[in-house]
């Protein structure tokens, strides 16, 4: 705990002494210190949640204690194992590499599920996140079959991935914003086997979201549905934002960071140039809040009683990490800090009573289904901890 200790402090500290810089040295230390202390009960909540390969969890609610626990299909099953290889990266403590090699084995059955198109989330979250700790043969070979599982719901005509299969007499074939993120396991997929038909997929997909997922203001569609007998745009819709124009904060935050990640492994300017455009519209927007976490959609017309959404803000602040890197832009890093910086205090940070394996309250999951609203959601934390680890990089 030693190392978890040091390594937190190095992580936080310069944030949060910068945030107290009106107040005296030994308050700034202690609350520092009452951070570091919520952060690492936090963490041990993850290594205490028994392992059940049909219980991942996902959300949890507040009110009633009750954690969402979902099976190894749920696309965001992933998530919770990258969480534990992350924090074995960060704290160097060997309980949660072996509690995610466990985990792990419950996910490998996905490298066949041809119902998804998530196989990036459940797939490279968590076996990607192993690879980043050990080489490991048998983790390849799973991703390289998760690639060609994946590469099935590819339709040429169209030039993309297929989204969901559900509503299919509504939706001739959609393709929703979040998709970009699966192409990561794409691309490793074509490095791990030397086989370019996945990167060439990947690169196909990004290139056609590209063309039709963005307005005039640099914001993007959530769902588009096409026609599969001319690849033509049908309709362009929501299904988790305010309305069909809005700009639903996580959709954006995907959009980022789906083309930052294009562009390290193609260097295509234009998914450059896309990833910041919709990074300027975001952290610049009328609506976001001087804290840096933004509204669940930036259109809600009850903003400013809307809710927060935390998992658009790390998914946001993990990507303009690297895109910092790219450019050089003071902006992008000073918005990653700034996040890390709120996130690290009790608002955010969960109490010692919450008896459930997440570290941060206030995301919102699904406000038109008012499913998870304004809870604990699993992925909010796997990108703040991805946000850490690359700020630590830096």
């Amino acid at each position: 705990m030693i190392r978890f200790k040091y390594l937190t402090t190095l992580l936080i500290m310069a944030f949060l002494f910068g945030a107290c810089k009106s107040l005296n040295h030994s308050k700034a230390q202690t609350n520092q210190s009452n951070v570091t202390n919520l952060l690492e009960k936090r963490y041990q909540t993850l290594l205490e949640y028994p392992i059940d390969s049909v219980s991942f969890p996902r959300s949890m609610d507040l009110k009633t204690g009750v954690i969402k626990k979902v099976p190894s299909k749920d696309w965001t099953s992933g998530f919770f194992v990258g969480n534990l290889w992350q924090l074995y990266t960060l704290t160097g403590d060997k309980r949660y590499k072996e509690r995610a090699a466990l985990w792990n084995t419950y996910i490998e059955k996905e490298k066949f599920n041809n119902k998804t198109h998530d196989m990036g989330f459940k797939v490279f979250c968590s076996f990607g996140k192993g690879l980043e700790v050990e080489e490991n043969k048998k983790y390849k070979e799973i991703i390289v079959k998760s690639a060609q599982t994946l590469c099935t719901r590819f339709n040429k005509t169209v030039g993309s991935i297929r989204s969901w299969d559900f509503n299919k007499d509504i939706w001739e074939f959609p393709v929703i914003m979040d998709n970009m993120m699966n192409l990561e396991l794409l691309f490793e997929a074509s490095k791990i086997s030397g086989d370019n038909k996945y990167k060439n997929i990947a690169i196909q997909h990004a290139n056609t979201t590209l063309k039709n997922h963005f307005r005039k203001d640099d914001s993007c569609y959530h769902v588009l549905v096409y026609d599969t007998i001319a690849g033509r745009v049908k309709n362009k819709i929501t299904y988790q934002g305010f309305n069909d124009d809005s700009s639903w904060a996580r959709g954006q935050s995907w959009a980022v960071y789906g083309f930052t990640m294009s562009y390290r492994y193609t260097h295509d300017k234009a998914y450059l140039n896309r990833a910041e455009a919709t990074a300027q519209f975001f952290i610049n927007h009328k609506n976001m809040p001087e804290d840096g976490i933004p509204y669940w959609d930036f259109n809600d017309t009850s903003i400013p009683n809307a809710p927060r959404d935390v998992s658009a803000a790390t998914v946001m602040a993990s990507a303009l990490i690297e895109l910092y890197t790219i450019t050089k832009n003071e902006a992008y890093l000073n918005y990653s800090n700034k996040v890390i910086n709120t996130l690290s205090s009790e608002k955010y940070i969960l109490g010692e009573s919450v008896n459930g394996p997440f570290i941060f309250d206030h995301s919102t999951g699904n406000w038109p289904k008012k499913d998870e609203m304004d809870q604990p959601i699993i992925y909010a934390d796997y990108y703040f901890l991805e946000t850490l680890l690359r700020k630590k990089s830096l």
